[in-house]
């Protein structure tokens, strides 16, 4: 029943390619919300395999992933992108992917290759950091945060949003960030001075960014600072409707507060087209998809040789400082920090 609801609501993000001999195949590609791709772009996949690509949405990451591994046994999909390094291992441990040694990985730089299997294979990469609104900390006369331990003091109360990491990805990634900045024995409690000083959590990043951080909402929301990506920038740009050529939200990089996150994709046991979706994996990992990403995931290219728009260019950044956390102590410690996290943040 689950399947069969959420395929009902599976769309084709194109139409589908005319063919003269045959009706395009339908591949479908599960992921979280913030997949997208150039129509044009895809639209030249669809017709070299006379395929009509589907693109299942199914929440933030965590909540994405959770569905895929629910439904292994009927998948939904032939293939998933949106794990990330924060979801890694415990997206191999379902087991539910096939491995898949694309030939197009001898172009990507082996520290993005996290699983020598080829389950999971390199699609792209950020940084989750914290992002502010710059002419409101301007016309408040307040500065920007210098420290991660700033936030809990009360010049900053009512200031932040995150996400929960318990569903989002990018709240993960932040969690894990202080678990590195404070180590196992302080995280806790910076978060208990940021719970004393008004934090608010969210379920994923749509809703922080677009319902409470003030720049994302149009002004709406009540919050100036949010967890998002150094990439947010160039999307404010790109987004906005009043016309700016230049970003209304700024990157904030205290030392140590910025994380790497890296997404993957694979195919799924059980996919009804296999050989298709090794070829829509192809595609994703070649140049011509690969260029297309920075404007319309907001993220860097894991391929070396796509090129970045002048847009990108301008206002993206790379943190002085990234964590780079092993996926393995993700694993092996997830469930405990997480658990940990929301015994405080809720009691």
């Amino acid at each position: 029943m689950l399947a069969a609801a959420l395929l009902a609501g599976c769309q084709p993000l194109t139409s589908p390619a005319p063919s003269e001999t045959a009706t395009p195949t339908p591949l479908v590609l599960a992921s979280h919300d913030s997949f997208n791709v150039s129509e044009e772009v895809l639209a030249r996949f669809e017709r070299e395999h006379n395929v009509s690509v589907q693109v299942l949405t199914l929440g933030d990451t965590g909540t994405a992933l959770n569905k895929v591994i629910l439904s292994k046994d009927a998948p939904l999909a032939d293939l998933f992108f949106g794990v990330d390094n924060t979801f890694l291992s415990r997206a191999l441990a379902a087991d539910i992917f096939e491995p898949y040694a694309s030939p197009l990985l001898a172009q990507i730089p082996d520290d993005l290759e996290m699983d020598p299997q080829h389950r999971l294979l390199p699609v792209d990469y950020g940084f989750v950091n914290l992002n502010a609104d710059r002419e409101w900390f301007a016309a408040k006369g307040i500065p920007l945060p210098e420290r991660l331990e700033d936030l809990t003091d009360p010049t900053y109360r009512g200031l932040l949003v995150v996400q929960n990491p318990a569903t989002s990805s990018p709240g993960l990634a932040f969690l894990l960030t202080t678990i590195d900045y404070f180590g196992e024995d302080g995280y806790l409690d910076f978060w208990r001075g940021l719970k004393e000083n008004d934090v608010l959590v969210t379920d994923g990043w749509s809703e922080a960014y677009f319902s409470h951080f003030t720049v994302g909402s149009g002004g709406a929301g009540d919050r100036p600072l949010v967890v998002s990506y150094s990439t947010s920038p160039p999307a404010d740009v790109v987004y906005a409707t009043d016309g700016r050529t230049e970003p209304a939200t700024v990157n904030v990089f205290p030392p140590g507060s910025a994380f790497r996150q890296v997404e993957f994709v694979g195919v799924l046991k059980g996919a009804a087209q296999p050989e298709l979706a090794r070829k829509f994996i192809d595609f994703m990992l070649d140049v011509d998809f690969q260029s297309d990403i920075p404007l319309q995931m907001f993220v860097y290219p894991a391929n070396p040789n796509a090129t970045l728009p002048e847009l990108f260019v301008k206002f993206a950044q790379v943190p002085p400082d990234p964590v780079i956390f092993d996926p393995a102590a993700i694993e092996a410690n997830r469930e405990r920090w997480v658990q940990a996290w929301v015994e405080l943040m809720t009691q």
